[in-house]
């Protein structure tokens, strides 16, 4: 198995997120000790915007189709995604790779893949929130492509150093329930 494990927080050491995202990853390598783990810091080694005469990265698309299982890092900042995120988002969102238009519309190309995408949240965000434009992007991308993504969320993370340590053991207690 190889688990392609992406970060897309700013905040370094201090990132939820990131914490979540490497606790996934080890509960995975504990089922089986054997896979084989990619890693890509969006916000280390960032990618650039699409550009009309840049758009393409196969190398990124390449990562993403030879994973089995893709951990994500995503932190909502300002009721959305990281553009460092949305700019990986952008090289495998690729007509006729990972999707592509039929006579029933939009079919995804990309399935037989997990996706397992750990949330940190400063807020709380009920899944009706007007505000919330992070995990429901996501999954609207990931669903597009052909792949059921799976969430692990921290939320209420910046309600204080309480609700910080609450949000925290409550998305590690679910990354303790995911089955390999």
């Amino acid at each position: 198995m190889t688990i392609l494990h992406l970060d897309s927080s700013i905040t370094g050491d201090n990132s939820v997120s990131r914490q979540i995202s490497a606790a996934t990853v080890d509960q995975l390598l504990k089922a089986d000790p054997s896979a084989t783990v990619v890693r890509r810091d969006l916000v280390a080694d960032p990618l650039s915007h699409l550009t009309l005469g840049g758009s393409g990265d196969e190398d990124i698309l390449d990562e993403f189709l030879a994973a089995d299982t893709i951990v994500i890092g995503a932190p909502l900042y300002n009721f959305s995604v990281p553009s460092q995120l949305k700019a990986w988002i952008d090289r495998i969102a690729v007509a006729g790779k990972t999707f592509k238009y039929g006579d029933n519309g939009p079919e995804g190309l990309a399935g037989g893949r997990r996706v397992i995408i750990a949330v940190s949240r400063g807020g709380f965000y009920a899944p009706d929130n007007a505000f919330e434009h992070g995990e429901s992007y996501l999954k609207a991308l990931f669903n597009f492509i052909g792949i059921e993504p799976e969430f692990v969320r921290a939320e209420g993370v910046n309600y204080g150093p309480d609700q910080r340590e609450a949000g925290i053991a409550h998305a590690l207690g679910e990354v303790e329930k995911l089955a390999a």
